[in-house]
């Protein structure tokens, strides 16, 4: 279909536009206008001269393509700030400490995991334990099936929220991805807080 040409506005149809402000009443009387409806208001009567937003038969700008999706978890971790001290963890993500104890969770549904992680942490607290490794996997990659974006690895993006959500809140200082030699992106080091 051929583009149409964009129209300009005939001076009758200024006139009847004036016509129509003239008798325009405002919705909200009390509510202040904008500057530029102001100006526009106060203009003469004959001056009044509407700047069109767009041109008649003219198309609208394309809107730019974006998925409205939360960015991949390992940016997330990466942007929360540093709430332990900054040369351990910086010696924890270059795989220099050690992690205290570790648990699995590969294969193990969210309604089998989420109880073993909650007692796992209980478990490393009360033992005074700091550094901890929790295996998740990276989840099983699939080919993209469609228009939906769908997160693979079900654990990888569960494991920060519980992590996040009572009653672990209250016992995790700092969450990260683990070192390459301790799992890389399938696995995360949990710092916890010292018992007081």
């Amino acid at each position: 279909m051929p583009r149409r040409k964009p129209r300009t506005i005939r001076p009758e149809e200024i006139e009847l536009w004036s016509k129509v402000v003239e008798h325009a009443v405002p919705l909200h009387p009390k509510r202040p206008l904008a500057p530029e409806r102001k100006q526009a208001l106060n203009k003469p009567k004959g001056a009044f001269s509407p700047v069109p937003r767009f041109q008649l038969g003219e198309a609208a700008k394309p809107r730019p393509l974006s998925h409205d999706i939360a960015p991949p978890i390992h940016e997330q971790l990466a942007q929360t700030p540093v709430a332990m001290d900054r040369k351990r963890f910086t010696r924890m993500k270059k795989g220099r400490i050690s992690p205290e104890a570790r648990i699995d969770l590969h294969g193990m549904t969210t309604a089998q995991a989420h109880p073993a992680l909650t007692g796992f942490i209980l478990d490393a607290v009360a033992d005074g334990r700091r550094l901890v490794l929790v295996i998740t996997g990276k989840g099983k990659s699939r080919p993209d099936d469609g228009p939906i974006p769908e997160r693979h690895g079900v654990l990888r993006h569960q494991v920060p929220h519980w992590l996040h959500t009572a009653p672990l809140k209250a016992y995790v200082l700092q969450i990260s991805d683990a070192h390459v030699k301790h799992g890389g992106q399938g696995a995360y080091y949990v710092y916890l807080r010292r018992r007081r």
